[in-house]
């Protein structure tokens, strides 16, 4: 999905970083994609906004005061709400290697250093934008399915209390009712 996406199918970053500057340069870089761009300057700030809205994808600096990076992220993922959120660590270059296993570790989905490729960013950002997206859509269907399936059922029971009952059943109208109860579960079934 591109910049053309509807305003029900658009998908909110969320940007954590402590530093001005480097808010800055994300938006520059995502601008492009027409998404809703969200700032956090601390994990606090992070936590509270992912408590609010809902996110396709968190980018979070590993350095900051207070609660910082790798705290943030496994706070994110303890909460049943956030846990599935995709977060894509941002450190400087010259930060510890080890940083990038602890990342991994705390449930990155990848770990980026500082300064990025703005190409790569967008490349990496529009993957899971399309992946968020393909995720409710999915949602959605299986929730029309699940009502289908509902409608089918409540179908099927008022069946059952005719073919109880003391009349003999209309085929004709049993006919119809079965090809309805097809069509609903997908099936085409026979025309009769």
């Amino acid at each position: 999905m591109s910049a053309e996406a509807t305003t029900d199918e658009r998908a909110s970053i969320l940007l954590v970083d402590d530093m001005e500057d480097n808010l800055i340069a994300l938006e520059a870089v995502l601008g492009s994609l027409n998404e809703p761009l969200v700032r956090a300057r601390s994990g606090e700030e992070a936590m509270k906004a992912l408590l609010r809205q809902q996110f396709a994808l968190v980018l979070l600096d590993v350095r900051m005061p207070g609660m910082d990076g790798f705290e943030t992220a496994a706070n994110i993922k303890r909460l049943d709400q956030t846990k599935d959120v995709p977060i894509i660590f941002l450190t400087g270059a010259d930060d510890d290697s080890g940083y990038a296993f602890r990342g991994y570790a705390t449930g990155a989905a990848d770990y980026l250093t500082k300064p990025f490729d703005p190409w790569v960013l967008r490349a990496k950002v529009t993957v899971f934008l399309d992946l968020h997206r393909k995720s409710l859509q999915l949602e959605r269907l299986l929730a029309q399915e699940h009502a289908d399936y509902g409608e089918v059922d409540a179908r099927l029971a008022e069946l059952e209390r005719q073919l109880e009952g003391d009349e003999p059943p209309d085929l004709e109208q049993l006919r119809i009712r079965v090809r309805e109860l097809r069509r609903l579960m997908g099936r085409g079934g026979r025309q009769d």
